[in-house]
């Protein structure tokens, strides 16, 4: 079994994991960073199976990290885009209102986008909704012009090869799962099902498994990993004319997740989704996967049954969507009112990890936490892969404070 020795090991090959590395080693060059991924690719899961959105940073909360990590690293991740030669397109989103109840919604978040130092945002009204979008109906909306499209898994292979490029002693290795940590005075050994490996300092960015990494790693938590699947439709040919970018609702304040939109995608086609259900295997993507583990992990933690309680009928709706094509059609007409079953053909789905705290609350802001010689980051959901740059550069200002990185 062969051991190395490096200055930081990452454990984590997602979109987070890579920026993270990457911008410490641009801080630091000459400090050797190893980053570890368990599957065959690096941005496997959530990197490589979301909406591929450029996020504005307009529905979170004023001063909280989500909006300044989301406007600052959607400027920087454009910007690199650009630098890199990455195929993307800032072509605008549309949210739209179609009923009188969600006005004020809407108005608050155009409000936080305003807060948020988001450009190009502004109100239209339903006419201007249609010139934007022809087959949408609307009373009114907010058009965001800053919002974009790209594909994440190029991102994070970009990530990969300028930390092997640039950095010598740098290195990004597949197909080592992380299955124990030794916890010495001066480092710790990483073990994986094939190596083991010398790190003086640990960053883990594990997604749907953070907070099992980070327990065994010695990490005290109180929360826990819940995940949901997203399933998607696509625009079949008779459908694509329907939707020119991007097509949003206004987020129901009561309900965890933004709601059912339409999204073009950088390599070709429209998505239509996603629905939000709870998955039964953390990595599970088809609608029937089940691992006894991880439904016993999730339904033996109470803050899971709690917050179910709280959604119940958000959950039941969600679970309709999921196996009824009609019903999942019902929901997009809300904003294209003449779409027909035809129009859509089955996609791809994704596994959102979901951070719940034992009251039953999600998790709502992004979590990094330190633990003696390692910062887990706990809770990374959308948009982090937006603001990937600037959760890098953020956790490489923890790791200068606490690592006493020179």
């Amino acid at each position: 079994m062969e051991q190395q020795t490096y200055d930081i090991i990452v454990v984590g090959g997602g979109i987070v994991g890579l920026a993270a590395a990457y911008k410490i080693n641009c801080r630091f060059p000459n400090k050797k960073i190893l980053v570890l991924e368990k599957e065959v690719t690096v941005a496997a899961h959530q990197t490589g199976h979301n909406s591929g959105v450029i996020h504005s940073g307009l529905y979170y909360k004023p001063g909280s990290y989500k909006a300044k990590n989301c406007v600052d690293g959607r400027r920087e991740l454009v910007a690199f885009a650009k630098t890199h030669k990455i195929a993307h397109d800032i072509c605008g989103k549309i949210v739209v209102a179609t009923d009188p109840s969600e006005l004020a919604h809407m108005n608050k978040v155009y409000n936080n986008g305003i807060a948020n130092g988001v450009e190009d945002v502004r109100k239209i009204s339903a006419a201007e909704i249609k010139a934007i979008e022809p087959h949408c109906v609307g009373i009114e909306g907010l058009w965001v012009g800053c919002t974009g499209i790209i594909d994440y898994a190029d991102v994070a292979l970009k990530y990969v090869e300028l930390i092997e490029a640039q950095f010598p002693g740098s290195k990004v290795l597949c197909e080592q799962e992380v299955i124990a940590f030794e916890k010495n005075t001066e480092h710790t050994t990483v073990i994986t099902q094939k190596n083991k490996f010398i790190g003086t300092y640990i960053i883990t960015c594990a997604g749907l498994q953070s907070d099992r990494i980070a327990k065994k790693e010695g990490a005290r938590i109180d929360t826990a990993i819940v995940g949901f699947r997203g399933d998607y439709y696509d625009l079949s040919e008779k459908g694509l004319s329907k939707v020119r970018n991007l097509i949003y609702p206004v987020p129901n304040p009561k309900y965890p997740f933004l709601g059912v939109h339409f999204t073009r995608m950088i390599k070709g086609g429209t998505e239509c989704g996603p629905n939000a259900v709870f998955v039964f295997k953390r990595e599970g993507y088809g609608k029937t996967d089940f691992s006894w583990n991880d439904t016993a992990e999730a339904l033996g933690f109470g803050g899971t049954w709690k917050f179910f309680a709280k959604n119940m009928k958000f959950g039941l709706d969600e679970y309709r969507g999921a196996f009824s094509k009609t019903y999942f059609l019902k929901r997009l007409r809300k904003l294209i009112p003449d779409l027909q079953l035809d129009d859509l053909k089955p996609g791809r789905a994704g596994v959102r990890a979901m951070a719940l705290a034992p009251e039953g609350e999600m998790i709502d802001d992004f979590k990094i936490e330190v633990n003696g010689n390692a910062i887990h980051v706990l809770n990374a959901p959308s948009p982090a892969a937006t603001s990937s740059l600037a959760i890098g550069t953020a956790i490489m200002e923890m790791a200068v404070e606490h690592f006493n990185l020179a």
